[in-house]
């Protein structure tokens, strides 16, 4: 069935998938392309395609990924330097299909992931973004669902030891959408993460992609809210992944200062909420 009512689609691809990478890990960079490539075979006859927008600052052998992925076509774009995750991303802007997946190096998806968003939105037209139910490496449940942002509750999450996250659960919890994210699908969460943004084409082309002044951070609170306006955003648990990112503070002093960066364009655009 699915097939059938996705049989008429033109541009050139059903599905296309951008993931961007910056001096990747090769063995964690493979184990996404592998699970990748096992969730396209269950979409066939469907047609999709994988461009690797490489940021690194230096050349790279990008062999291996082509011997990874048998039989799914491949476009590896490189050379330019980082110029961000956003402005990678849209680099393919225009050659995005019926559908369009943008997909973080880290992100493992089970064999169906794929296969269930297709469903989901060839049955529910109003969807513009699948976010997906997510699991971190241990298997304990990732909350990729956010309800709109106070500074207090990202300089909490992010930066706050321990003890001072505890002290403040519920508020975390809340902010988390762990209220409301269970095992069935949840309509309109207002900010979904961008580790695995399963976009329909011509939401994604009439969005413009991401907002290219976002070098790192936040580019996926802005997509999501403007997503808002023109289309629906569903969180479907059928589709479901393991995602080993996350932890800006943890990164060092450079990805503390594009979070910073980011968020102070971030409430430059939208309303500041304080607490």
């Amino acid at each position: 069935m699915v097939e059938r009512s996705l049989a008429a689609m033109s541009p050139d691809f059903d599905l296309t998938i951008g993931v961007v990478i910056f001096k990747p890990e090769q063995a964690v960079l493979a184990a996404t392309l592998t699970s990748l490539r096992k969730a396209v075979e269950t979409i066939a006859p469907l047609r999709a395609k994988l461009y690797v927008i490489d940021n690194s600052p230096e050349p790279a052998d990008h062999g291996w990924m082509r011997n990874l992925l048998p039989g799914l076509p491949l476009e590896i774009i490189a050379g330019h330097g980082n110029v961000g995750f956003g402005a990678a991303n849209n680099m393919v802007l225009d050659k995005a299909g019926k559908f369009h997946l943008v997909l973080n190096p880290d992100v493992e998806m089970e064999p169906d992931a794929l296969k269930q968003a297709l469903i989901f939105m060839s049955g529910a037209p109003e969807t513009g973004l699948i976010t997906p139910k997510a699991f971190n490496p241990d298997g304990s449940t990732q909350y990729l669902c956010k309800r709109y942002p106070a500074v207090f509750d990202l300089l909490l999450r992010g930066f706050a030891p321990a003890g001072i996250k505890a002290m403040f659960r519920r508020r975390l919890e809340r902010y988390e959408m762990r209220d409301e994210i269970a095992n069935t699908p949840f309509w309109d969460p207002p900010i979904v993460s961008g580790c695995f943004m399963f976009f329909r084409g011509d939401v994604y082309r009439q969005l413009d992609g991401f907002d290219s002044r976002y070098l790192l951070y936040f580019e996926d609170f802005d997509i999501s809210l403007r997503v808002r306006k023109i289309a629906r955003i569903a969180y479907v648990p059928a589709v479901r992944i393991v995602h080993e990112g996350g932890r800006a503070a943890s990164k060092g002093l450079w990805h503390i200062r594009q979070f910073l960066r980011s968020a102070l364009i971030f409430y430059r655009t939208y309303p500041l909420k304080l607490f």
